[in-house]
């Protein structure tokens, strides 16, 4: 089979296998686990062998495996849609392939965990059958476990699907299917268990927020068609001409080039997708979901979709640019939200108490990485740190699945009504986990970039070494302190849930889970370690050169610009050390003699702490901004004053209009002429009608006479006219 073809193939059993569960195993829980699992292993295979494929070819940057058909007529030529693997989209379905099929195999063992009978893995979910009121008057009855079972694995499936074809895809048309797609997923799925009144919440606000960021997307879509003729990748990033032709030409907004505006309008797609400051409120409520979707959303696909994205397009991003010179203007915005984004979101992280929130915003923090260092031109290093992230975040998300899992084991078996979720409510589960205490433990250093031994390191290493170069200082100063807090949390973190002894009786009786859950964990960790060997800097001290530095090579190539490997000066790798270290230090002495349910930070913080757990107000500022004008603008302005008011008071015009015509038509018109000319012929029949009834005597004698007159009369008359000619 040729490679093309088999990159056409990698997307479809994901897709085949939502259709399977959805027609015929809705309701079988066994059947429907085994084929999600079946077609991500299929995907994986595939993606495994593109993928030595691909890393074994010789100028695959210049000479993608590609493959179009035509789909679209557009008069005497067609658009065309296929699917292209260079070095980008080669490491991004590695990482892919490979979370993908541990997060199905870990949800095997997170949906049989062996809760008691019409129980669900969601803390505070009323039993299946149960009626719930929705909160709007309607009842919601709570559904049962095997078609929810079987509908979670088909809708995982589906998201699976939309990733690959994010991936592969050679055109952004494509890309926005995939993209739109995963949307629709997430929705799905936050709102998985849609009887909870917040889940159902957090679904809407998440497809609302990110359909923001996918209009502007869209528009630079549309923009960037009319202008080219094509969405196509290569035709528009490969050209030299074309970037050329979009930078020198201004547009008609604030004077930006159309390369800055159409660039500016793709990463407000990414703002959104990827939950970037200001839209990135939706992705800690996204954790309503169960934990492997959490895991999808924030390692796997979606908010990876939306850094893919920027990386893929930062020729058009960048057009204009020359290492040493001035950023462009999408540069500089990115760069500017990215590091802010960064930063914001690690303190928030600070004073988050639920294990998966912390996650979250540690996740919209590390995002912010990624786009910071795209601003500053560190192309490698963020494309390098995408794929470290994805997989001891994967790592982080199904841990703390696990953690969850463990400590609601101890709520079940002691009755305590507890948070499980709540990290003030745990402690001591090292000896209870151990399996997930040492991996979870290997995912939160490498997300702390722990020196040398953590893949975390060297792509934080370098994206600091990036915006050290580039002379960005306030993006250098604000990613080290954000790294230096995401230390500090990620000690706090682990310290909290597994150190220390256990501060209430369900934590006491947590117990390790199961091999379907653990044995992707010691996957990931091993990833979490070893991904970053390929990336090893040649001028690192001491270690250098002993291994090559394959993927500043490989990713580095697609570059159609001069790029220099990343040197390291001894400013930004004292700095990625001291953060490291020094916030895993102080997060540890911190909360190591934390014996009650009590964070430390919160006396000394006072007001401070309440913000940060408040997260700065944000969402009460959208609340206040934003949804309740809306709201009234739904309620009064549209219902009240426009529908009920205008526009119903329109219409009853018209009524009281027509009433009034037809009062003025009935006595000018119906009542004199319609009503008279029929009230006149029933009365003129009814005079004749007399008139000829008072001709009737009844006497025979009388008819006789008539009958003889009227003869002779007849007899006469003939005679005179027929009878003479």
């Amino acid at each position: 089979m040729t490679t093309e073809t088999l990159i056409w193939l990698i997307p479809l059993p994901p897709l085949l296998a939502f259709f399977l569960i959805v027609l015929f195993a809705n309701r079988q829980k066994a059947l429907s686990h085994w084929l999600a699992v079946g077609a991500a292993g299929l995907s994986w295979l595939a993606g495994m062998v593109v993928f030595v494929r691909a890393v074994t070819t010789d100028g695959l940057s210049e000479h993608p495996f590609t493959s179009a058909i035509d789909w679209l007529p557009t008069g005497d030529t067609a658009f065309r849609i296929g699917v292209q693997v260079d070095p980008l989209s080669a490491v991004t379905l590695f990482f892919v392939a490979w979370t993908v099929l541990m997060i199905f195999i870990y949800s095997i063992g997170y949906h049989n965990f062996g809760q008691p009978a019409g129980k669900h893995d969601k803390p505070g979910l009323p039993p299946e059958g149960a009626e719930v009121n929705d909160g709007k008057g309607k009842t919601i009855r709570v559904p049962s476990i095997e078609p929810m079972y079987s509908r979670f694995f088909a809708l995982i499936s589906l998201f699976a699907f939309a990733m690959f074809l994010l991936v592969v895809t050679d055109n952004l048309l494509t890309l926005y299917v995939g993209w739109e797609i995963m949307g629709l997923c997430s929705y799905l799925l936050i709102g998985f268990w849609y009887a909870k009144e917040s889940a159902r919440k957090a679904m809407i606000k998440a497809f609302l927020t990110t359909r923001v960021g996918d209009v502007f997307m869209l528009l630079g879509l549309a923009a960037l068609y009319t202008l080219t003729g094509t969405l196509n990748y290569r035709e528009i990033l490969s050209n030299e001409a074309v970037l050329e032709q979009l930078a020198g030409a201004i547009s008609p907004v604030l004077g930006l080039s159309w390369a800055g505006l159409i660039g500016i309008l793709i990463f407000i797609g990414t703002i959104g997708k990827s939950a970037q400051f200001p839209l990135h409120t939706w992705l800690p409520d996204a954790m309503e979901g169960p934990t492997p979707v959490s895991a999808m959303i924030h390692a796997a696909t979606m908010v990876s979709a939306g850094v893919y994205l920027v990386i893929r397009f930062f020729p058009l991003l960048a057009a204009g640019w020359e290492p040493g010179g001035d950023l462009t203007t999408p540069m500089l915005v990115m760069g500017f939200i990215g590091a802010f984004t960064a930063l914001f979101a690690a303190t928030i992280a600070l004073a988050q108490n639920d294990v998966k929130r912390v996650l979250a915003y540690s996740t919209i923090s590390q995002l912010g990485y990624m786009i910071a260092a795209l601003g500053v031109g560190a192309y490698v290093a963020a494309a390098f740190h995408l794929i470290t992230h994805a997989y001891f975040k994967a790592l982080l998300f199904l841990g703390s699945g696990s953690i969850i899992h463990g400590m609601e084991h101890g709520v079940y078996h002691t009755g305590e009504h507890i948070d499980p979720q709540n990290m003030l409510n745990m402690g001591g589960l090292r000896k209870k986990m151990p399996v997930t205490f040492w991996t979870f433990l290997i995912g939160g250093l490498a997300l702390s970039g722990f020196p040398i031994v953590t893949a975390g390191f060297w792509s934080k290493d370098e994206i600091l070494s990036g915006a050290f170069k580039s002379g960005e200082m306030g993006v250098f100063i604000a990613l080290a302190l954000a790294a230096l807090l995401t230390a500090f949390y990620t000690a706090r973190q682990i310290t909290l849930v597994f150190l220390g002894e256990p501060r209430t009786k369900a934590a006491g009786h947590a117990h390790e889970s199961k091999w379907t859950m653990t044995l992707p964990l010691a996957i990931l960790s091993v990833f979490a370690i070893g991904a970053g060997w390929v990336g090893i800097p040649a001028d690192f001290p001491g270690l250098g050169g002993i291994i090559p530095n394959w993927f500043e090579e490989f990713v580095g190539s697609m570059l159609h610009f001069e790029h220099a490997e990343a040197s390291h000066s001894i400013v930004p790798l004292l700095t990625s050390l001291t953060v490291a270290l020094g916030g895993l230090t102080l997060g540890w002495l911190t909360y190591k003699s934390v014996k009650k349910q009590v964070d430390p930070l919160e006396k000394p913080l006072g007001g401070l702490y309440t913000i940060l757990k408040n997260k700065y107000y944000v969402d009460e500022f959208y609340q206040a901004v934003f949804i309740r004008p809306a709201q009234w603008v739904a309620d009064v302005f549209t219902y009240k004053i426009l529908d009920q008011t205008i526009i119903d008071g329109i219409l009853h015009g018209i009524a009281r209009f027509g009433v009034w015509l037809g009062g003025i038509l009935r006595n000018s018109f119906d009542v004199p002429v319609v009503n008279g000319a029929g009230d006149g012929a029933a009365r003129g029949t009814r005079g004749l009608g007399g008139f000829l009834h008072a001709k009737q005597s009844g006497r025979i004698q009388q008819y006789m006479v008539i009958t003889v007159s009227l003869l002779v009369l007849a007899s006469l008359i003939i005679y005179l006219t027929v009878g003479k000619g």
